[in-house]
Parts: C-alpha cells; structure tokens; sequence
C-alpha cells in the first residue's frame, strides 16, 4: 500500500513538473515572438524615419540645388558699347553689366550666351534661356511671343547715309533706285518694309555688314538706332552723313523673358526700378557711354535713360 502510494505521488509529480516545462516553454517562445516582432516594428519606424528624412533632405536639396542654377541669359555680342566682348573675349557692355547687377540683387549666377539675333526669341520659348536683353525694342508683334519688362531705355531710329547719295531726309530714302540697308529682324527692318516701300530694302545678318554697304556706296543709307549711327558716323566720317531727324516715336527697350514667367518678371521689374533710384544708370552711363552722352546734350538728342522724357 505504502509502495503504490509513493509510485502515485511520484507519477503526479512528474505530470506536474512536465506540464509546468511545457508551460514555461511555450510562455518564452511567445515572449521571444513579440519581443521578435517588436524589435522589427522599431526597426521599421526607424527605417521609415531615415526615409522620410532622407526624401526631406534629397527635396531640399533639389531646391538648393534649382535656386543655385544659373539664370541664362541670351544676347546677340554685337552691339557695343550694350552687347559686345572685352579684349579679352568676355562679355562685356551695359547690358552685360546690367544683368550682373540684376544677379546681385536676385542672388544668382548670371550665364551669358551668346545667341544670334534671329536666335534670340526662339531661345526663351524652348526654354534654354531664361532672360533676353540684347537692344530689344518692346513691339506688339514680339509681344505676342514672349514677355517684356518695364522700359530701361529709349531710342530713336536714324540714317547713316552715303556721303554722295544726298540722303537728309526719311523721304529722299523712300525713292524709287533708292537702296536701304537695314539689320534683318530690328525694328529699322520692320520700319523700311512697312514705310519705305518705294525704295529696295536690303537686309543684312548684322550691324557692320549694313554700314559697309553704306560705306562702299553699295546702299543709300542704313536706317538704325540714333547712337548706333553717332558712332559709325564718327568711325566713317569721310565716306558717310549722318540724319538725326525724328521720323518715327521713341522705342523702348525691355528685358525678355518666357511667356507667362510672371515671378521673373516681376523680379526683374522690382530690379530695375530701385536700380534707376540708386543711380545705376548714371554709373552705366558714365562708364559705357560717357562721349555719346555729351554729343547727344549737344545735338539735343533725349538720352537712352531719360524716360520720363
């Protein structure tokens, strides 16, 4: 009796010893499970948050990296003293220096290229430049294919004659055997076609072609800009006459950007009107242009930045 009853109480110890083994394994292999799971739940709110760190850092760096860019801005380096090269083959000229002065105050590079006349308009609708400033005249047409800024300038057009043709006036140009050497695409070129439709017009690639013919009596006159013609007139004093007679309203210049560029522009328009208040025409002016300035007081001529004239 004895006996059974220690082999009874030995089989229920075991029993229960046995079941608390499974019980306590099944209790650690859970805990090691969610401790499993919640170390890969960590992990992944980690790994998320280096994500969204990283997806912060690469967006704001590509915004560093956009207000970084250069502004491209197109010119035709043929136009001195506004768009030309220094001796050493740089840009150079007012517009040059305008642009510059523009970057300062926009904080941006400023990239010059250098871009045909015919060129220059195309180059803002396709997107490989942001900014035109070549001389260009804000007319109707143009304005219908890209945007202009507020006048920086004005101009009147003039003739650069032959110094045998006779030519004092608009109306001895526009004369049947008459010969009108104008730029193709400025606005001499568009006043000739429209105005001047007895004479022939020759248009030419660029200014110094225009003032050969003149030169060589192989045109009558060449119809431009008022400065543009001082000064050939003065480098080609022996073979050319120059008419300074207004036959036309001034022309205004403007800086071009692409159409619809509305935060540009208003940039550029901010620009130019606390630049006119610091005296940054006068600098320009002084600089650029400081013997034009004198000769055009003298002649009576309304200076390229006097616009409230």
């Amino acid at each position: 009796m004895k006996k059974g009853m220690a082999l009874l109480l030995t089989a229920l110890l075991l029993f229960t010893m046995a079941g608390c083994g499974d019980g306590g394994k099944t209790n650690a292999d859970e805990t090691e499970k969610e401790t499993k799971e919640n170390t890969i739940d960590v992990k992944k709110e980690e790994n998320t948050g280096d994500a969204e760190k990283e997806t912060k850092e690469n967006t704001d760096g590509a915004k560093m990296e956009d207000a970084s860019e250069p502004l491209v801005v197109a010119m035709e380096l043929a136009y001195p003293p506004f768009e030309t090269r220094d001796d050493a083959g740089e840009p150079a000229g007012v517009s040059v220096d305008l642009m510059k002065a523009f970057g300062e105050y926009a904080g941006r590079e400023i990239q010059i290229e250098n871009t045909a006349w015919d060129g220059l308009i195309p180059a803002l609708q396709t997107g490989a430049a942001d900014i035109v400033i070549s001389s260009m005249t804000i007319t109707e047409e143009r304005k219908e294919l890209i945007d202009f800024s507020e006048p920086y300038a004005n101009a009147l057009l003039a003739i650069l004659a032959n110094a045998d043709s006779g030519i004092t006036s608009i109306d001895d140009l526009n004369q049947e055997g008459k010969t009108i050497a104008v730029k193709s695409g400025s606005t001499g070129h568009m006043y000739a076609e429209k105005n001047l439709t007895k004479a022939k017009v020759l248009a030419m690639p660029d200014e110094s072609a225009c003032v050969t013919e003149v030169s060589q009596g192989r045109a009558d006159g060449f119809i431009y800009d008022q400065l543009t013609i001082y000064r050939n007139w003065q480098n080609n004093s022996d073979t050319t006459s120059a008419v300074f007679i207004p036959f036309q309203e001034p022309e205004k210049w403007g800086i071009a950007v692409q159409k619809g560029n509305q935060e540009l522009l208003e940039e550029i328009n901010a620009f130019l009107a606390e630049y006119k208040e610091n005296g940054g025409y006068e600098e320009l002016t002084e600089k650029h242009l400081a013997e034009e300035k004198k000769a055009f007081e003298e002649l009576e001529f309304q200076w390229f930045f006097d616009l409230d004239e």
